[in-house]
């Protein structure tokens, strides 16, 4: 899969990083102008820097919406704590507000891997550390063992990220961390042993989903969304996602799906659960 490869440094303080979003300022800015080439604008400050999204994860919301919810925050923290201390960095202070208000050091050198941006102008990115695979600002071949290298993959391996892809990516490279999102759930790690995105996640109330029960940050998103209509019980969800039109596809059967609700049951009016699992399911870019 061919990516364009931009060199550069994360660096986080003053901002809100959470499992699977992080700053990244290029070493030289004007490589921004070479994804806004291929389609969305990555909306960046005056010095460069960016918001990235990383690709093919989806962390625990540490604060999702003008509401600012979150999920579980042991689950949540854990991922946050996980992609920062791998990226370099240490002794990171936050605020009560989740802003980080001191780091060292101040910024560590990185690149990233990307096909472009989302509808919010965040790149979306494989997230590597250290020394780059090449020069800055060229297309470079991603295989399976440069994947590895990242913290994408990284996160995933340790469980505490539930594998959710776009049709952008790669199957070669969804093959990889399917897998090591199956073995991660297999041994236990993370917050697997806590999911309850397939088995049911019983829903009585927001809090049910911001202090209680784990599920994919996705659904998550969704239930606080219709909650927050003032919706007294979730029977009415799977009408509420049909209006909502996510697209995908259920990789197993080659099924094209509009709506989440195709993939959603609920019982007893109160316990939500997706009947495929995470990594069968490709989302089209919003």
């Amino acid at each position: 899969m061919t990516m364009l490869l931009i060199n550069g440094a994360f660096q986080i303080k003053g901002t809100q990083p959470d499992g699977d979003t992080v700053r990244f300022t290029p070493t030289d800015p004007q490589d921004w102008d070479l994804v806004n080439s291929r389609g969305r604008a990555v909306k960046h400050d005056a010095l460069g820097r960016a918001a990235l999204r990383l690709d093919a994860i989806d962390a625990p919301e540490t604060h999702y919406g003008p509401h600012r919810v979150h999920q579980p925050l042991q689950f949540a923290h854990a991922a946050r704590d996980e992609l920062l201390g791998w990226l370099g960095f240490t002794d990171v202070q936050q605020g009560p507000d989740e802003t980080v208000t001191a780091a060292v050091p101040d910024t560590v050198p990185g690149y990233v891997l990307t096909s472009g941006a989302d509808i919010h102008g965040r790149c979306i990115a494989l997230a590597g550390r250290g020394a780059s695979v090449g020069a800055s600002g060229v297309d470079v071949d991603v295989d399976v063992a440069m994947l590895q290298q990242t913290a994408n993959h990284h996160l995933v391996t340790t469980g505490l990220v539930y594998p959710t892809f776009y049709r952008s990516l790669f199957p070669s490279l969804r093959t990889e961390l399917t897998t090591a999102a199956r073995q991660a759930q297999t041994a236990g790690l993370g917050l697997w042993p806590s999911d309850t995105t397939t088995s049911g996640a019983k829903v009585t109330g927001l809090s049910s989903i911001t202090d209680d029960v784990v599920l994919l940050p996705k659904l998550f998103r969704r239930l606080v969304d219709y909650l927050q209509l003032e919706n007294p019980s979730v029977a009415c969800f799977p009408a509420y996602l049909a209006g909502i039109q996510d697209r995908f596809t259920i990789l197993s059967t080659g099924k094209r799906c509009v709506g989440l609700h195709n993939v959603i049951e609920v019982s007893n009016g109160q316990t939500v659960r997706m009947t495929e699992p995470p990594e069968n399911l490709v989302f089209d870019e919003g």
